[in-house]
């Protein structure tokens, strides 16, 4: 069901504009608070951060599980839609790759509390894992073909294989406040520079 679909049925309405705007500022406000304060951050946090009541929050999504796996497709898309925009707008295909994985970082770490809440619904975190692959593996490989071609970075590093390494990069997150996964990652991506 995509955002749009909510309550499909015979005399289901299309939602207005203005509603689909709303909602997207939720899902950008818990995602910013998710990456500073984790899963776990109180409702009025995030309905502070998106200048609404919690009560607003709560008609979106009525759960905390429905507000976290919102946040996780909502920026699974975002991450699929910067590759190609990124690609358009910087200086180069390298600068794009070393932006792109900032975003992918920053969406990493919010996912991490994501399997705590799944934990009892393996089916519906195997669906959101394969959708997850589904959308952003193509994207980073296009990254990546793309910085190859334009003799930016070596040629022998697979899409998966670098937002793997990236992953397990962004697990000391959980765990220590003072843990910078953007600086690790990008002496990562830093690493895939050819020589000049």
């Amino acid at each position: 069901m995509n955002d749009d679909d909510r309550g499909a049925g015979p005399e289901a309405r299309p939602r207005r504009a203005d509603a689909r705007r709303n909602e997207k500022a939720l899902l950008d406000a818990a995602a910013a608070v998710f990456v500073t304060a984790g899963v776990d951050a109180p409702v009025r946090d995030i309905a502070a951060k998106a200048g609404v009541g919690t009560a607003t929050i709560y008609r979106h999504f009525p759960t905390r599980a429905d507000l976290i796996i919102a946040v996780y497709r909502h920026q699974v898309e975002a991450c699929a839609d910067a590759g190609p925009a990124l690609l358009a707008a910087e200086e180069s295909p390298y600068a794009a790759l070393g932006r792109w994985i900032d975003q992918f970082v920053d969406f990493l770490v919010t996912k991490h509390g994501l399997a705590a809440v799944l934990r009892s619904d393996s089916a519906g975190f195997e669906t959101l894992h394969a959708y997850f692959l589904d959308r952003l593996v193509p994207v980073c490989a296009e990254l990546l073909g793309a910085a190859a071609a334009a003799g930016e970075i070596r040629s022998d590093v697979e899409a998966v294989e670098l937002m793997r390494g990236v992953g397990n990069l962004c697990i000391g997150a959980d765990t220590d406040p003072g843990y910078d996964a953007r600086r690790l990652t990008g002496l990562l991506v830093a690493g895939l520079r050819v020589p000049r």
